[in-house]
């Protein structure tokens, strides 16, 4: 088995978590856990969302969070917006943000339908109108995010033959655009993912574009989030999403109280035991998730935030 030598881990704790939460979440909070994450070894953090408060109003308060948080050299800190609106507000933070687009398009037409109200040609129509305001803004799309890329709770399984189209949708809209897209996150939006089906995906897109990297983003709805990493791991993936603490879900999925994210203190772990490079300081990450469970006011799904790292076992033992 050849795994890579080192992985990237994007934290999308703070987005995801406080997207979901019941809250209300502090603004202080807020800008508390994006402080003591910056303190983990992290090099990206996807901070907020700049979105309609009226459907997501744990991100009502996305200004201030952006304009309190404290940035640290050597992090890309991220916003995610979609539409004009939301990227002129994201640009009144240029000087703390690495502000770049994506083509995000679900491979499951009816979760597209429940999320966006957009069919395929709709999702098509919207995502070119994005590609083009970025263009304008002179800002770069790097990647194509497929939704739903593993199943969906309304439209059930996702042959592999769908995230395939779906990523041709995307680089024709790229081409289209005069856009170079490289890269490609495969989403488990309702937490369909096995290791199976990560690895049947994962096949797929990769006998189409040999060249193309393919990052996961994963859940840890139904207890599956950790196995499927290690089979991207396995695969040779060396770019996962994840949030502290399990942090997150998807809030249009129609399954509320599920647990989110798989949890970013558990991926480390994992590669750390695995030999795998991440940067990271797993012991402050625990004391984080730790942290988000404090500010959210619940316990959260992350085993290794309650056992803490086994290396710190290693060194009572010794």
């Amino acid at each position: 088995m050849d795994l890579p030598k080192r992985v990237i881990i994007n934290e999308e704790g703070p987005r995801e978590g406080f997207q979901i939460e019941k809250g209300p979440i502090k603004t202080a909070d807020k800008i508390a856990l994006v402080d003591a994450l910056s303190g983990c070894g992290l090099c990206h953090i996807q901070v907020g969302s700049f979105v309609n408060a009226k459907h997501v109003p744990g991100w009502a308060d996305a200004e201030a969070v952006f304009a309190g948080f404290t940035p640290r050299e050597g992090i890309d800190y991220s916003a995610v917006w979609f539409n004009e609106a939301g990227l002129r507000r994201a640009l009144a933070f240029k000087d703390k943000l690495a502000l770049e687009g994506f083509i995000s398009l679900s491979a499951s037409e009816p979760f597209a339908i429940r999320n966006l109200n957009r069919d395929r040609a709709g999702q098509i129509e919207a995502m070119t109108k994005y590609v083009q305001l970025h263009r304008d803004a002179g800002l770069p799309i790097r990647k194509i995010i497929v939704m739903a890329a593993f199943g969906c709770n309304f439209a059930g399984d996702i042959a592999a033959g769908k995230v395939v189209e779906t990523v041709e949708d995307a680089l024709a809209l790229a081409r289209d655009a005069g856009v170079a897209v490289n890269n490609v996150t495969l989403a488990d939006s309702m937490g369909w993912a096995t290791p199976k089906r990560v690895a049947t995906a994962i096949g797929a897109v990769r006998n189409r574009w040999p060249d193309l990297a393919v990052a996961l983003h994963l859940h840890d709805t139904r207890g599956q989030g950790i196995a499927c990493a290690y089979e991207g791991l396995r695969l040779g993936v060396t770019s996962f999403d994840s949030a502290v603490g399990g942090l997150g879900g998807c809030p249009f999925a129609g399954q509320p109280g599920a647990p989110g994210n798989i949890a970013t203190e558990e991926l480390a772990l994992l590669c750390e035991e695995m030999g795998i490079a991440t940067g990271l300081n797993l012991e402050a990450l625990i004391e984080v998730a730790r942290l988000a469970e404090r500010i959210v006011g619940h316990g959260l799904p992350s085993a290794a935030l309650r056992s803490g790292t086994l290396a710190s076992f290693r060194r009572n033992a010794a």
